[in-house]
């Protein structure tokens, strides 16, 4: 018997991700327009199918939380939607107020009003706080002003002249989250922002997003701390093997026992 070789397998995992197009796209809940959609999206890191079909949509204005165990497709979904290179979208459709991301690159979309929080913050070394925030401003669409985001973040504006990579990872974070902010930003994507605080620090982040929660700013967060995330979120979405095992309200998971252990062991 022979085995296919690395094309025929590749052009066979995205055969098998076309299977999925029988998979009605979700066009809105509650007969209210969605104001973010994402359509039976598959995408790929390398020839690993790691986003299976995932369907949900978001109204202004709402937080959602996006959980799952580890390998769940979280992180991958977020980067997908954003349109960043990797993974690889290859089916499916993105639409953020009208707008295709799908068929945008990730400059695009952030012109559109995609700003993604990577985990890793992606602080630029050798530049100020301050510095940090005026390079995202550099070209239009602007966002919040220095003034109103030192008024959000106290302690950003304390240390405005201080290098963003010496501070401490809450305060990285909160500098992650102003420099988002700083653009014109519609839809906004936190990925892991508790990871690796203390719990005074989670605290203070927490207490942040509540504050961008009142101000309408529609987010997706994805975050292990489950619990943290659910009381903060107005609906949960559960990803188990790159596909949606739940969308529902938030309370209803923080209800159901049976449901968060089953997907997210707690």
């Amino acid at each position: 018997m022979t085995m296919p070789d690395g094309a025929d397998a590749r052009q066979g995992a995205e055969a098998a991700a076309h299977e999925w197009q029988r998979v009605p796209p979700v066009r809105g809940q509650g007969g209210q327009p969605a104001f973010f959609s994402c359509w039976d999206i598959h995408a790929y890191y390398g020839e690993s199918y790691i986003v299976q079909g995932v369907s949900f949509d978001i109204r202004e204005g709402e937080i959602v939380a996006l959980l799952g165990r580890n390998g769940a497709g979280k992180t991958s979904t977020l980067r997908t939607i954003a349109r960043l290179d990797s993974p690889r979208l290859t089916h499916g459709e993105i639409w953020l107020d009208h707008k295709p991301l799908h068929e945008m690159k990730a400059f695009q979309a952030a012109r559109c009003g995609v700003a993604l929080v990577p985990e890793d913050r992606r602080i630029i070394p050798g530049l100020t706080v301050e510095e940090n925030l005026k390079l995202a401003q550099i070209a239009p669409p602007h966002g919040w002003s220095l003034e109103r985001i030192y008024e959000l973040f106290p302690r950003l504006g304390e240390r405005r002249q201080q290098e963003g990579t010496t501070l401490s990872g809450g305060e990285q974070q909160m500098l992650a989250v102003a420099r988002a902010l700083a653009r014109d930003v519609k839809l906004l994507l936190l990925d892991e922002p508790y990871e690796g605080l203390a719990p005074v620090i989670v605290r203070e982040i927490e207490r942040t997003l509540e504050e961008i929660k009142k101000l309408g700013i529609t987010t997706v967060l994805v975050e292990q701390n489950a619990i943290a995330a659910l009381n903060l979120a107005d609906r949960a979405i559960i990803l188990d093997m790159g596909q949606v095992a739940f969308d529902g309200t938030a309370q209803e998971v923080l209800d159901n026992a049976e449901l968060r252990q089953e997907y997210l062991a707690l």
